[in-house]
């Protein structure tokens, strides 16, 4: 089909799926461009605890927040009292997203709009103040909205409350790579023509004690007191992740929706792969074979093959196990002399778990958009036992025919969008 002279089908008759909207809250502060000018700067945001007292953990920094006041932000005082962290973060990275996309709701068959928004872990700041409740003052004080407080698919619902959304209404849980599954979500459904758009994304409230303790003792968190070494993706000194938070959310519609209501298009997602290693509960498949098969089907759905690919945004998250099995399929997908641009952004806001995909697919999309690659914060030693192209300064003037957005998730998830500049 052809709509403004623009041909907004696929060869295969399904939709074209394109971004007209984005919105973050991260450690880099609120908004995208906050987002985007501390990775393109390669400032790390990663700090010292200050939510909590930090003396009785191994871990002492974390990539929380800055200065966060909900009511300044937009809340309202009874949303701040009702609504955990993780719905109240998706709250503020949706209504920037659904500012941009500038939809008029009066307008829309707004049973066509749907949104797909998850969190790996949910409300866990009111589970563990409701938990010390019931143990110290009994089950009649724990508060009458403890579930629908903590439950993951609060923030799906209440956003779909709060802007009207009549469509599907879903959150996938895929834990690190939730934010990417629920974007995922989001544009197959556009693209088989059961929703015109939807808004997509994740939101995680990670920095709590009950989250450092159990990363912690799992060994998975990075004891570097100094947070320029604290996070530091493929490189030979990294030892582990630093918790981050926040949320990243997208606006996805047809091509042929978006023209009609002349939408400015940022980005057009190309194609999204999503596989399982079936091999363990917390370690990613060291062949990475189920990494290359999620990239393999995300490029191909577009019409790439490996060589089409401009940069990847790795999932990088510091840890020796996950950077090098990304490395190892990396590899195997693009040949043994692969010179893929490979970044990851955990250097600048730590790990944001379930918001971690939709965060970085924001920035994969706007690298494609201005054709340029990102650096890796934090990257300095080289690991031979990581053996990618990951930049120390960002490329410019780079023009891409195709990026990939990776995440890797506990329970051997891996889902990768393909992202490409919107050609027309």
């Amino acid at each position: 089909m052809i709509a403004d002279g623009k041909r907004t089908r696929k060869p295969d008759g399904t939709h074209r799926v394109v971004i007209t909207g984005t919105g973050a809250i991260s450690p880099a502060g609120v908004g995208v461009d906050a987002l985007w000018e501390a990775v393109m700067e390669k400032r790390c945001c990663i700090g010292s605890l200050t939510r909590f007292e930090s003396e009785p953990f191994d871990v002492k920094i974390a990539g929380e927040i800055p200065d966060y006041d909900p009511i300044a932000l937009g809340l309202t005082k009874k949303e701040v009292h009702r609504l955990a962290r993780f719905v109240q973060y998706a709250y503020i990275a949706s209504d920037e997203a659904m500012a941009q996309a500038g939809f008029d709701m009066e307008a829309e068959d707004r049973a066509r709009i749907g949104c797909a928004f998850g969190s790996g872990i949910g409300g866990l700041e009111a589970f563990e103040q409701g938990s010390v409740t019931l143990n110290t003052k009994g089950p009649k004080r724990v508060i009458p909205l403890f579930i629908p407080t903590v439950i993951s698919n609060m923030a799906a619902g209440n956003l779909s409350i709060r802007y009207g959304l009549l469509g599907e209404c879903t959150n996938v849980v895929t834990a690190c790579a939730t934010g990417t599954h629920c974007i995922g979500t989001a544009y197959r459904c556009i693209k088989h023509g059961y929703l015109d758009a939807a808004l997509a994304g994740g939101t995680e409230e990670s920095v709590t004690p009950v989250t450092l303790a159990g990363f912690g003792n799992l060994g998975a968190l990075s004891k570097a007191s100094d947070p320029m070494r604290a996070s530091t993706p493929f490189d030979a000194r990294r030892s582990g992740f630093v918790a981050g938070e926040g949320a990243g959310a997208v606006v996805l519609e047809s091509l042929e929706h978006a023209l009609a209501r002349g939408a400015k298009i940022l980005a057009e997602i190309t194609g999204f792969g999503a596989t399982g290693d079936a091999y363990h509960m917390t370690a990613p498949d060291p062949n990475g074979d189920g990494l290359v098969r999620a990239m393999r089907m995300a490029l191909a759905e577009g019409g790439f093959d490996p060589s089409d690919i401009g940069h990847v945004n790795a999932h990088g998250t510091s840890t020796p196990a996950n950077d090098k099995a990304e490395s190892i399929a990396l590899v195997s997908l693009a040949g043994e002399n692969c010179d893929v641009p490979v970044v990851s952004v955990k250097g600048v806001t730590g790990h944001m778990l379930g918001g971690a995909g939709a965060v970085e697919a924001i920035v994969c999309a706007r690298s494609v958009a201005e054709g340029v690659v990102p650096a890796t914060t934090g990257f300095a030693e080289a690991d031979p036992e990581c053996p990618v192209r990951v930049l120390t300064e960002p490329l410019r003037n780079y023009p891409q025919k195709v990026a990939l957005s990776n995440s890797l998730g506990f329970g051997g998830h891996n889902g990768v969008l393909a992202l490409s500049p919107y050609a027309g």
